[in-house]
């Protein structure tokens, strides 16, 4: 073949030339010995950079035969190891200085960092501003106007609510300033009073037992979740709650950081073998004052076994009954977490208890089921619990950059009207990881929002159904 062949294997060109001179790779040149830099150099170039007077005349052509071309101009090897006198010193060199190794390569200079005067940290809350001692006058003295205030100090408004706090002190209407508040501070001081570790922030006590059944027939709308940070916010804030899990997953037990292996004490020894509920509770899981009775696997098989008992669709009713009356005489609350379905377990729930609080999902399939969950409250109102009535709407997942959240929010208030509360619950990452810890996000990170919005939907309740005051005459 000709040039068109696999080029740099040594076959000549297409016309029949020397191997370089083909199509394919050109030849490779010959190496120069180590040491040697080639120049490459550029005639029109030099000569434009002499002067006038200077500049060589234009080189003759040569012809001849080619033994005399060879003779006339000189190799490339040769002008390459050929020194340049005639080369202006203003051309640069070959290397630049910061690239030349060897003995000739430039020293880097040695950066001596100057010695820094340490700073002593000052104190963001002076003990003498927290707590002035007994012989000093009560007033703060006047301060320079002029003179700004020392680094590391809080301003005024931040400083009073910190100190508030950390004083354990209610804090006043001027300790909220939003010009100068801290969102750290911000985020602490609503921690503190999620969790109310004094008493301070109390809901106000009902009048009497109000048992609340968590329903709908839906699945993964937040009945366990709301049930569990319910519970727990209002066990934070003065009441004595106890929790019911009806679930056969027990998920509502999980939540409050209870045992419900099998072979566990649980709600199916209630309802089956009327077991009393004392043999049957456990308290919860770091919150005082919160109770829980657990479900397990035994659970599932419970509505099938209870189709032939006599009365089955009060077995819960009566069980609560024994132990409010007894050792349960001082609860406040009791909250039933239903499964997601409208069986038996679920019918026992709402003839157990006079208010029903459904959680809504802000999506489309929460409210297709909606329906028929009323229809079955009627049956249950109309047959077996007169006084059973839908008292709380609480909507769940909000997620407020959607439009469809805003859709179904306004939907479900335009129909039920103040049954909805006020507070609807965020999407919350936090809410979703406290269950895997055995707590609520309420004692999980209450300073989150989903914390924050439990605690604000707890009070809502607590205040629907408080005692009047006295001498209100209502």
């Amino acid at each position: 073949m000709s040039g068109l062949g696999w080029p740099g294997r040594g076959r000549r060109g297409a016309h029949g030339g020397a191997p370089s001179g083909g199509l394919g790779w050109p030849s490779r040149k010959p190496s120069l010995p180590p040491g040697t830099v080639r120049v490459v150099e550029q005639p029109q170039a030099r000569e434009a950079l002499r002067p006038e007077g200077e500049r060589a005349a234009e080189p003759a052509t040569v012809t001849g035969s080619p033994a005399d071309t060879a003779a006339a101009v000189p190799s490339a090897e040769t002008a390459a190891t050929a020194p340049s006198p005639e080369a202006p010193p203003d051309l640069p060199a070959v290397l630049p200085p910061e690239l030349r190794t060897g003995p000739d390569a430039p020293v880097a200079p040695v950066v001596l960092v100057a010695p820094v005067e340490a700073v002593q940290p000052t104190d963001p809350l002076p003990v003498s501003a927290a707590a002035p001692a007994a012989d000093e006058p009560s007033s703060p003295p006047e301060a320079d106007p002029a003179e700004p205030a020392p680094a590391g100090h809080l301003t005024d408004p931040a400083a009073a609510r910190m100190r508030a706090v950390l004083r354990d002190q209610e804090p006043t209407a001027s300790s909220f300033s939003t010009d100068d508040d801290l969102p750290i501070g911000a985020q602490a001081a609503a921690a503190v009073r999620a969790l109310n570790p004094h008493g301070r922030y109390d809901f106000p006590r009902p009048a009497s037992l109000r048992v609340i059944t968590v329903a709908n027939q839906k699945g993964g709308v937040g009945k366990t979740t709301s049930t569990v940070n319910l519970a727990a916010a209002l066990a934070l804030h003065g009441a004595k709650v106890l929790v019911i899990d009806l679930d056969p997953q027990g998920n509502c037990s999980t939540g409050l950081g209870v045992a419900h292996h099998s072979g566990t004490p649980n709600v199916y020894d209630v309802l089956i073998d009327e077991v009393p509920i004392a043999e049957v509770v456990q308290p919860a899981d770091g919150v005082a004052n919160l109770w829980c009775v657990p479900a397990t696997i035994d659970l599932a098989g419970a509505e099938i076994e209870l189709v032939s008992v006599v009365a089955r669709e009060s077995r819960l009713q009566r069980a609560i009954e024994a132990y409010c009356a007894g050792p349960g005489a001082d609860l406040d609350y009791v909250l039933v977490d239903c499964p997601p379905s409208l069986g038996l377990l679920t019918v026992n729930a709402m003839v157990a208890t006079r208010e029903l609080l459904i959680p809504i999902q802000c999506e489309y399939y929460a409210l297709e089921g909606l329906g028929q969950l009323l229809k079955n409250v009627e049956l249950v109102r109309q047959h077996l619990n007169t006084s059973l009535h839908v008292s709380t709407i609480l909507l769940t997942m909000y997620d407020a950059r959607t439009r469809l959240a805003d859709q179904v929010a306004e939907e479900v208030r335009s129909h039920f009207g103040d049954t909805v509360l006020a507070t609807a619950i965020p999407r919350s990452v936090r809410v979703s990881e406290a269950p895997g810890y055995g707590q609520s996000v309420v004692t999980y990170d209450p300073g989150s929002r989903g914390a924050l919005a439990y605690v604000e939907a707890a009070r809502e309740i607590a205040e629907r159904g408080a005692a009047p005051a006295a001498g209100s005459g209502t």
